[in-house]
């Protein structure tokens, strides 16, 4: 079936360069911006495997001066104000940010910061009074996890942890990087627990852009092929990090669900995700994989029982014709079996539950309150909302 054609607008997108081996042209695309590098990574997750060695080669060999700053946390306005502080004085020409979502956006918030007066909360979305102006030096991103997709979208999140904490995102239609390197070789010592949940992440923001309010054709195609990937790799490279077939799909697979969740937006389980990781310790890609399949289900049960001839439902069909290879059978049944796989994903990767994280019953109500779900293709009710976050405690 050929998804209805309707009028949209899409944002832009890095300059993709993608590939195995890809990380040698760094050098070569940081031509034309300048000499002097700042380069925001991991810490130990570069200092430990070949991806420091493979950048910093490409780096001096292209005659480049590079100062490091590392990032071993989600970004807090803290990190961020630091960086700035200790290099608007340095004269940099370009931000080359190497890592997973935290370092991206780091990098994303530190290069447009060193355009700005003032700390980066002052620009925060539902947090600070300024907006931000859309400046900022060059940036390159370069992912070494396969999740968050942060190197094709145009916000940086900003985590400030306890009981006022908050994740919120600097935000600009200009703070897409100008390119993306993705070299799947750089995800090969991607431990198990992190390609779990950046996989899952990865398979939330696809599932979700496509089921939006907001999806359109073309989000919809690129969220389908990002969503084929998953069913082929995800597993595979959980088990053998060493495929680099299967991480090769699932970097574009975490590619395409940055672009999409740009241009189609995100449900409930990424609303969840905003008070949960701003009010307990628990990473990002376990709160979006460990919600998955619960709020699937109870958002096909809401269906079936609102709105049975649903687009919605059909599109679910669609997507469990990807993850099931049976033939001949009618819808209910590829939506049964989808969210069968969704459980089996949870369970063989042991996606952590929500109370290993200090999240107890008594937190429900202050989650929910601050939970959205305002591009999610139905309206879930305080009850429903209360039973997910039950059965994942």
């Amino acid at each position: 079936m050929v998804d209805f054609i309707r009028t949209f607008s899409f944002a832009r997108t890095p300059k993709i360069i993608f590939g195995e081996g890809s990380i040698a042209s760094l050098g070569k695309n940081i031509s034309g911006f300048g000499k002097h590098v700042l380069l925001i990574s991991g810490g130990s997750s570069y200092d430990t495997t070949l991806i420091k060695s493979k950048i910093e080669k490409s780096l001096k060999d292209s005659d480049l001066t590079y100062f490091r700053y590392p990032v071993t946390s989600e970004p807090s306005p803290e990190i961020v104000d630091i960086a700035v502080s200790v290099f608007k004085s340095k004269k940099i020409d370009v931000v080359v940010a190497v890592g997973g979502g935290s370092v991206m956006d780091a990098g994303k918030a530190i290069s447009a910061m060193l355009k700005e007066e003032g700390s980066v909360k002052d620009y925060l979305e539902g947090v600070g009074t300024k907006k931000p102006s859309g400046e900022r030096l060059p940036l390159i991103a370069i992912p070494t996890t396969s999740g968050t997709g942060s190197e094709a979208t145009m916000n940086a999140v900003i985590s400030e942890f306890g009981p006022r904490g908050f994740k919120k995102s600097l935000r600009h239609d200009h703070y897409t990087p100008d390119k993306a390197i993705i070299d799947p070789e750089l995800t090969l010592d991607c431990p198990p627990d992190i390609t779990a949940a950046g996989g899952m992440d990865a398979f939330t923001q696809l599932m979700e852009s496509y089921l939006s309010n907001k999806a359109t054709a073309m989000t919809n195609a690129l969220a389908s092929s990002g969503l084929e990937c998953i069913a082929r790799s995800l597993i595979q490279a959980y088990n053998n990090g060493n495929d680099l077939r299967a991480r090769t799909e699932m970097a574009y697979a975490a590619l395409i669900s940055g672009i999409t969740l740009s241009n189609a937006g995100l449900g409930v389980i990424h609303g969840f995700a905003q008070p949960l990781g701003s009010l307990f310790p628990i990473p990002h890609g376990v709160v979006c994989g460990g919600l998955m399949g619960v709020v699937n289900h109870a958002t096909v049960d809401k269906l079936r029982k609102e709105m049975p001839d649903s687009i919605i439902l059909e599109k679910y069909a669609r997507l469990g014709k990807i993850f099931v290879q049976t033939a001949g059978k009618n819808d209910a049944y590829y939506i049964d079996s989808l969210l069968a796989v969704m459980d089996d994903f949870v369970e063989t990767m042991k996606i952590p539950r929500l109370g290993e994280y200090g999240v107890k019953e008594k937190d429900f109500e202050s989650i929910i309150h601050l939970t959205g779900m305002k591009n999610h293709p139905v309206v879930l009710d305080k009850g429903e909302l209360t039973t997910i976050l039950s059965k994942r405690l």
